[in-house]
């Protein structure tokens, strides 16, 4: 049975993991990932009153050893000199460096150090009960493999914070992933292990990179069973993808019973994000925080490192979602009515998209969905098949 978490506090001790480090993971001046969102959310959350500097946490330099946890030494060797341009296109290209996606830039082994050291920070305030709650906007880079760079990321902070929860303090880690890509990175990084349950709900790989996340990925070995994905169609409104959700994480909480919960947050199932096809609002992400804080308090005292992903809206998306995740995070309240004056007043001239003034979306957004009905069934026939493993599971009787 869960721990029964009765009224947990409204107002959460937690920590916000932030420099403007972060902004140094920068590949070019057109690519779309571009973290002065985490600038973006950082201001607006001072603005609102909801992030005092005693929450502020800085990151540290992961060592090169910690990275070693996921990566392999070659690789990390190989990103040194990438980025000091000492490596040659097609010794870079064996490592996934150089590509459209993920190009070379200046330092930007350190630039990734910082982000993974981000993540350790937040899994030690968690796990040394300094807090109860911490978020590190700058990781979440969930593409990344042993020895190769993918999908803009080159160091895997979710993995790599995973295996360091694992060494350290010995618990058992359930990863939860609602960024609109899959996170196979550190699903293929845990896929043997018992102890680390993985659960990414994802528009389908038919659609969008990588192309993988179905749901007969189970794991392996000893693994299997602890691996779950649910790719939703394109062009999946709010009500689908939260049935989704609220029905696989519960359902694979009460199954795993996890020690602590790592979030991936990724914002970019919204309809306005230009590199995905799913049709979410600002409700998404107010029920997603909402959940996932709900359960850490009943299976894991509270227990949640939450980390950063996917988004490119970065000025009408990024901060009003990832804002939520924090109010929520520390106060279990979502934001409402207009954004601050002086944020919309700072940034207005520079965002190339007129900024919207209030938390919540003006609706509608979009026109009505024809397929409406078909999409919500055939996602729920794949959340159906996911969840079968855990279903069966109860219906076995045992001697």
């Amino acid at each position: 049975m869960a721990k029964y978490a009765g009224d947990y506090k409204m107002n959460c001790t937690s920590a916000f993991v932030y420099s403007e480090q972060f902004t140094n993971y920068r590949f070019h001046d057109e690519h779309p990932f571009n973290q002065k969102r985490v600038v973006l959310t950082y201001e607006l959350l001072k603005e609102s009153g909801a992030l005092n500097n005693n929450q502020v946490l800085p990151p540290r330099l992961a060592t090169d050893d910690e990275i070693k946890l996921v990566h392999d030494g070659a690789y990390i060797e190989a990103v040194k000199k990438a980025g000091e341009g000492k490596l040659s296109e097609s010794k870079a290209a064996e490592y996934g460096l150089g590509t459209e996606d993920t190009p070379v830039f200046k330092n930007m082994h350190e630039a990734s150090a910082w982000m993974v050291g981000g993540s350790l920070q937040a899994v030690d305030a968690v796990l040394e009960g300094k807090v109860q709650h911490a978020l590190n906007l700058g990781g979440g880079l969930h593409h990344g493999f042993k020895r190769k760079a993918s999908g803009f990321c080159i160091y895997n902070d979710g993995a790599i914070a995973i295996e360091y929860i694992r060494q350290k303090y010995g618990f058992r880690v359930l990863y939860v992933d609602t960024d609109a890509h899959h996170g196979d990175g550190v699903q293929w990084a845990f896929y043997d292990d018992p102890n680390v349950c993985t659960l990414s709900i994802h528009e389908t790989g038919r659609y969008l990179f990588p192309g993988t996340g179905n749901v007969n990925e189970r794991g392996q070995k000893e693994g299997y069973g602890y691996s779950f994905n649910i790719p939703i169609d394109a062009f999946t409104e709010d009500e689908s993808f939260i049935e989704v959700y609220k029905t696989a994480l519960t359902e694979v909480m009460e199954y795993f019973k996890p020690d602590v919960i790592v979030t991936q947050n990724g914002v970019d199932a919204h309809y306005f994000d230009p590199l995905t096809h799913l049709y979410g609002t600002m409700n998404l992400y107010e029920c997603i925080p909402k959940l996932a804080h709900e359960l850490a308090h009943t299976y894991c005292d509270g227990r949640w490192i939450a980390l950063g992903g996917g988004g490119y809206d970065i000025w009408r998306v990024v901060p009003r979602a990832w804002s939520q995740l924090w109010k929520i995070m520390t106060t279990n309240t979502p934001f409402s009515g207009p954004l601050p004056e002086r944020w919309l007043k700072k940034w207005k001239d520079e965002a190339p998209v007129p900024l919207p003034e209030t938390w919540e979306d003006i609706e509608p957004l979009y026109k009505a969905i024809p397929r409406k009905m078909e999409i919500t069934e055939k996602n729920k026939q794949n959340l159906d098949k996911a969840m079968q493993w855990i279903r069966n599971q109860k219906n076995t009787p045992y001697s």
